[in-house]
């Protein structure tokens, strides 16, 4: 997982607006495309750059609203992973494999009912984040006596919105879990060395010890 992409999903700034934009645009020319369901296309949306953080929505990966039964979501995993296997995709294998292992483990999350819970929590959370923004803004130009109309007012700029805020969502908890995790791991070699140290420490004791002893007991002989 590139740092440039970390930074462009967690940053702001015009560039990373417009990058998301592109990558937004052409994903979803992709999807339109996908209609199909080529190997290729899929293939491609699964793994073009970027897509790790894309990725950490297992709604997304999957092309399934929210709302879908177990079911409908086991049908999905099928026809997707049969469509990016490696084997089925030997002129691209590496990047059918990554595409492969990206929708298993969308699948597998969704399985897991209290993950699956989860990411239904950001998603929502995003949703409810982009409608308290529109009325604040709203709200600012009336205050302001302006006319009151917002891009989001268009159900498909509304649900970019949405799109692009859960993204970060997912993006932000995927950064702290990975620093928790480091963090954890510091912890746990600082705790070794530390042990380490105590223990060459004791041997060391015990080494002058028997020394001490040693010689002591030669002149009791």
């Amino acid at each position: 997982m590139a740092a440039s992409g970390e930074s462009g999903v967690s940053g702001g700034g015009g560039s990373t607006e417009e990058a998301f934009m592109t990558f937004y645009s052409e994903v979803k020319q992709i999807e339109k495309r996908d209609s199909v369901l080529t190997s290729k296309n899929q293939i491609e949306r699964l793994t073009r750059p970027g897509s790790s953080y894309f990725n950490l929505n297992p709604f997304e990966v999957l092309q399934i609203d929210p709302e879908v039964t177990d079911e409908e979501i086991k049908k999905r995993f099928r026809q997707l992973s049969i469509l990016v296997h490696p084997d089925k995709n030997q002129d691209d294998a590496d990047r059918a494999q990554k595409a492969f292992e990206a929708v298993d483990k969308a699948y597998k999350l969704l399985l897991d009912q209290e993950q699956k819970k989860r990411a239904l929590d950001v998603i929502q959370a995003g949703k409810e984040y982009v409608e308290h923004t529109v009325k604040e803004r709203k709200k600012q130009l009336k205050k302001e006596g302006k006319p009151t109309n917002v891009e989001e007012d268009d159900p498909e700029l509304f649900k970019q919105a949405v799109y692009k805020q859960t993204m970060k969502l997912f993006a932000e908890l995927e950064i702290k879990r990975k620093e928790r995790e480091a963090k954890e791991m510091h912890e746990r070699k600082a705790g070794m060395g530390e042990w380490t140290a105590g223990e060459i420490s004791r041997q060391i004791q015990r080494g002058r010890r028997r020394r001490r002893i040693g010689p002591s007991f030669g002149r009791q002989k």
